[in-house]
């Protein structure tokens, strides 16, 4: 029986914090050691040029969210880890992807339409400031899906559209050119996996409220101190599902131990208390993989090492697909 391939892309911009690790990278890592499961990751750092011109902030974000996923226990002889930039087929496909997609699909998508309408309200040109990169966007991540004809696709809600349009320009193609293209399907995660940040609201670098997921003692310590609590004494009864210290213990937590911090809140446990309990439960999981990191971090070489390796992998398949794609559009040598 031929395993379900799931594709997951991270954008590298930032610095992995720990709302990704539990609703993305923890996951991720679990569904990728099924059997019946063929995993790609890669660093989707075309993507990333997208909003970031800083070159240092790009280079420096793919090493660190490479030595995190791999700190965190992703199995590389099982997945296949590369980078997108390493993978010039994806790009060619890209193109031929972008023959067959009408503008007005493209004129659709949710943040091109946030960027238009953003303009309009300040009185600019429409397009004032849009770049093809973000324009075309849904294109390129077509593109990452169907080289290796994912069936699944491991997305936030805000995501979803994306992947009804990269099942709809795989459905063009093939209605231009035959049966090439799996249609892929969005897999959402659930709502629980969305970490609250240090102010209530979801943990997000847009926000600023996170907490790096692989910081020092000390600075993870301080973080988490900083978590926005009421004025409630200790000794008075605190409500758990209203607390962010509460949500982000539980997704550490196993349920006896949620359990047990649920009638702790009922006792009334002191907020620096709760944040010690804390404290003490995320950092006994992240010692061992943070120390793998700073490891992966001080030798960049090794990660490189790795990533030439999965994009070895990579490519062996991707070039086999867009020998085929090359064909069946017309591409052809002449004999």
């Amino acid at each position: 029986m031929a395993k379900e391939i799931v594709l997951t892309g991270v954008t590298t911009t930032g610095t992995p914090h720990l709302g990704n690790y539990v609703g993305a990278i923890r996951p991720a890592i679990e569904a990728s050691r099924q059997d019946n499961t063929e995993s790609f990751f890669f660093l989707a750092d075309y993507h990333a040029l997208i909003k970031c011109q800083d070159p240092e902030r790009v280079k420096q974000s793919r090493l660190e969210i490479a030595a995190t996923w791999l700190a965190c226990g992703l199995d590389t002889d099982k997945a296949t880890f590369y980078r997108q930039s390493d993978i010039p087929e994806i790009a060619e496909l890209n193109w031929l992807l972008t023959c067959v997609t009408s503008k007005g699909l493209m004129n659709r998508a949710h943040a091109y339409k946030a960027a238009v309408d953003e303009n309009l309200a300040n009185d600019q040109d429409p397009d004032f400031g849009t770049t093809m990169g973000l324009f075309c966007y849904p294109v390129l991540m077509a593109a990452d899906i169907l080289t290796f004809n994912a069936h699944k696709v491991p997305v936030g809600r805000d995501q979803i559209q994306h992947i009804e349009m990269a099942r709809d320009i795989a459905g063009r193609f093939n209605h231009l050119f035959g049966e090439h293209f799996v249609l892929p399907e969005a897999v959402v995660g659930e709502e629980g996996s969305i970490l609250k940040g240090l102010d209530g609201r979801k943990m997000s670098k847009s926000y600023n409220n996170t907490i790096p997921l692989f910081d020092t003692e000390k600075k993870l310590q301080k973080g988490i101190n900083k978590i926005k609590t009421n004025l409630l004494e200790p000794g008075e009864a605190k409500d758990p599902d209203d607390s962010t210290v509460f949500d982000i213990y539980k997704a550490f937590a196993t349920p006896e131990q949620v359990a047990q911090m649920r009638q702790n809140f009922a006792d009334g446990i002191a907020w620096g208390e709760a944040k010690k309990e804390l404290f003490a439960l995320i950092n006994g999981q992240l010692s061992e993989p943070r120390e793998k990191y700073l490891e992966l971090m001080a030798n960049p070489a090794h990660v490189e090492e790795i990533l030439q390796a999965g994009a070895e992998k990579a490519r062996a398949r991707a070039r086999g697909r867009i020998s085929d794609l090359r064909n069946a559009v017309g591409l052809v040598n002449f004999k």
